[in-house]
């Protein structure tokens, strides 16, 4: 088993030690945040993701992970050092490195010979290469390990993953990674950086382009008088297109699609590809957005400023606390916009969110939509379909509901004298 230093505890980098620790390696995690390091050595977790407390704790109790402050810590006596630190979106669209770099460059002197720098962020195509100069090392290894891992299912995305994507010009360094998946039942692709690099970014673009796809289809059935339901069922019969990310919503968002989607878009252009196709799946996005919002000011009428809603759900997903580009956020802006009254609910926020300064964040869901002439549904939390709705009529002003997820049982909510209103129904 082999000695791991991961470098940044976020959600990639704790998911990775957790994970690696899980598998049977020796993994030191660093943070520059003593306060979170001391939380992560407790067993105390910052995020909401299914099983990662009980994996820290096992890595914990095993002795195989443990959680430092600074990476030159965990670094000086580690063969591995992966690199799982932000990357976040310039304002021109473009993926900060700096992070990375003042990562590469803090480890650059302590790393033992023959060491494997890995980078797990995503990064720009030629990011292995700018790691490598910033270290400086002609004794190191500079290797691309893209994640492909989704909020809510991510450790069993790291243990059970579609393929794994090994992309370096050494092909000895290759290797010794691929060896840290041996216990790992999936494909091994070992590749070049940049293509591994373009992988990533390809995958994530794609995801987005048929979520993009599916809303705008969602919108033609409502236009011809189509259910979406049944359409989505029967394209997704066909192999060739499948039944995962068929599923339409208020639009999508969360901290990978949209950055990497934009930065692909980025990358092309720079190297002097216009990209229109990716900028249409943005744009469709963004109209998704306002036609979700729409929906709830048309039940409102000519005149909502004032009236009151209440909303489930502000997570950009279920099974998760992130609301990083939240389609929910983004619709609530311009509902909230028009002088609506808001009170929402979701099982993983507690407290006021910063972007929407006017929206009352409550703890309970029933006491969100009490009063309420509007409930909107914006997020797929499961305990959403369980509610009891006799007791939501009794709550509420009218019975209006927008279903932006299409996750309750329309049937039975028409049924109790609800007007329902779903996406492409």
């Amino acid at each position: 088993m082999a000695k791991i230093a991961v470098i940044g505890t976020g959600y990639v980098g704790l998911t990775t030690g957790a994970c690696f620790a899980h598998l049977g390696h020796e993994v030191i995690c660093a943070d520059i945040d003593a306060d979170k390091v001391a939380m992560l050595q407790r067993g105390e977790i910052p995020i909401v993701e299914r099983d990662l407390d009980r994996f820290v704790k096992e890595g914990l109790s095993s002795g195989n992970l443990s959680f430092v402050v600074g990476a030159i810590e965990a670094s000086k006596a580690s063969e591995f050092h992966y690199l799982c630190v932000p990357t976040p979106q310039g304002e021109d669209g473009a993926a900060d490195l700096s992070y990375l770099e003042r990562a590469a460059a803090e480890i650059a002197e302590c790393l033992p010979t023959g060491s494997v720098v890995v980078n797990k962020s995503t990064v720009p195509v030629g990011s292995t290469g700018i790691v490598a100069r910033v270290l400086g090392r002609s004794d190191v290894a500079v290797v691309s390990n893209p994640e492909f891992l989704r909020e809510g299912t991510a450790l069993d995305d790291f243990l059970n993953p579609d393929r794994v994507v090994i992309g370096c010009s050494n092909q000895e360094a290759a290797i010794r990674v691929a060896a840290l998946y041996s216990k790992v039942r999936a494909p091994i692709m070992v590749t070049d950086p940049i293509s591994a690099e373009t992988i990533k970014y390809a995958s994530n673009a794609f995801l987005a382009s048929k979520l993009s796809f599916v809303n705008a289809i969602a919108n033609v059935c409502e236009a011809v008088g189509a259910d979406v339901n049944d359409v989505v069922l029967g394209m997704g019969y066909d192999k060739r297109i499948g039944k995962e990310f068929l599923h339409p919503g208020p639009g999508w968002g969360g901290s990978c699609f949209p950055k990497d989607t934009i930065a692909l878009a980025k990358i092309a252009e720079d190297h002097g590809y216009e990209f229109t196709f990716l900028n249409e799946v943005l744009r469709v996005n963004e109209e998704q957005f306002e036609r979700t919002a729409q929906k709830v000011l048309d039940v409102l009428g000519h005149d909502p400023a004032g009236r009151r809603i209440g909303c489930w759900g502000l997570t950009f997903k279920a099974g998760t606390d992130d609301l990083r580009q939240s389609p929910a956020i983004e619709v609530l802006k311009r509902v909230s916009a028009a002088g609506v009254q808001i009170k929402a609910y979701d099982p993983a926020v507690k407290g006021p969110v910063a972007e929407l300064p006017d929206v009352e964040v409550v703890s309970d869901a029933y006491e969100a939509i009490e009063g309420a002439e509007v409930l909107v549904v914006l997020t797929e939390w499961d305990e959403f379909r369980w509610m009891d709705f006799d007791r939501v009529a009794e709550l509420m002003e009218g019975r209006n509901i927008v279903d932006g997820r299409n996750l309750l049982e329309r049937t039975q909510l028409i049924r109790r004298g609800f007007t329902y209103r779903g996406l492409g129904r």
